[in-house]
């Protein structure tokens, strides 16, 4: 998995383990890092029990194919994202590859298929189109035979919510990192926030700071691997795609949408570049070179 590392654990400085991946808060007031973390906790939970796809009991899960279905707020807004990632990128990003990624052996917990080698059968599965999913006033509508899958913008949307609450309600500068997805509310600490970017251990990295506000999201085809596949699939054949790039690290003024081009740079390999025209990205390619384009800083 992408690691996004802040300074030593501190006072300030909350960690734990979820959904197969770090989760960390840092605060500018350290006095309320309990408040904030539990803030998160709560958060982290609701997102889980809406969208996950792992759990029976998960809202997404009793969404009944074909016909529209009242849905909850948060899980419109989580699904929202996901079509808007999906629009922007003209598909590289589709929420509708979720029976692909089972079909690939992703089918539970990642943390419950690390180090598996045999080869998953093979299944047939719907083309996915995130153009035929429907939302409308609260009313989802998901075709028969469409797993849907959120988990490319599902994180960087909880680390939006999760720092904006927790500013919110506390008033502090926070920054709320799960994985490589990172994103900062409220004042941030002198000289802006600390973040050391690297995929894995031994992998280059690069320590760039932060204005309060702005997010940096990494995608990775190293991490979240299971025997040779990884878990960004190009929609348009339901296989991993070709890893071109190692890693790619975007910078926004908001996790989804840093992870939105992310993603799509990674689905994209080479035609990444007029993706990412503009905008402060570093690319690790498979030989471990780095690539620094749109003003992101040496």
């Amino acid at each position: 998995m992408p690691l996004a590392e802040t300074l030593p654990i501190g006072a300030d400085t909350a960690q734990w383990d979820v959904w197969g991946t770090v989760a960390r808060v840092v605060v500018t007031e350290p006095a309320l890092i309990d408040e904030a973390a539990a803030l998160v906790r709560a958060e982290l939970a609701a997102v889980d029990l809406a969208c996950s796809r792992f759990r029976p009991d998960s809202e997404l899960r009793q969404v009944t194919p074909g016909r529209p279905v009242a849905v909850s707020p948060l899980l419109a807004s989580l699904v929202e994202a996901a079509l808007t990632a999906a629009r922007e990128t003209g598909g590289d990003v589709d929420p509708t590859i979720g029976a692909a990624l089972c079909g690939l052996g992703y089918d539970r917990d990642f943390a419950e298929i690390t180090g598996r080698t045999v080869a998953p059968a093979v299944r047939v599965f719907a083309v996915p189109d995130w153009r035929a999913v429907r939302l409308s006033d609260g009313m989802l509508t998901v075709p028969h035979g469409v797993l849907l899958d959120l988990g490319a913008t599902a994180k960087a949307v909880t680390a939006d919510r999760c720092a904006a609450l927790v500013a919110g309600r506390l008033g502090t500068g926070v920054m709320v990192a799960l994985g490589g997805d990172i994103a900062t509310a409220g004042p941030s600490p002198a000289g802006g926030w600390k973040v050391l970017v690297r995929d894995r251990p031994g992998d280059p990295a690069h320590a760039v700071r932060l204005p309060g506000g702005a997010a940096i999201a990494t995608s990775s085809t190293a991490g979240r691997t299971w025997g040779h596949l990884h878990h960004i699939l190009d929609p348009r054949t339901g296989l991993p795609a070709p890893a071109v790039w190692r890693t790619v690290s975007v910078a926004a003024y908001s996790c989804l949408r840093a992870n939105t081009l992310s993603t799509a740079a990674v689905v994209r390999g080479h035609r990444a570049f007029g993706l990412l025209r503009g905008v402060p990205s570093r690319i690790v390619t498979a030989d471990l070179e780095v690539l620094r384009i749109g003003g992101w800083p040496s």
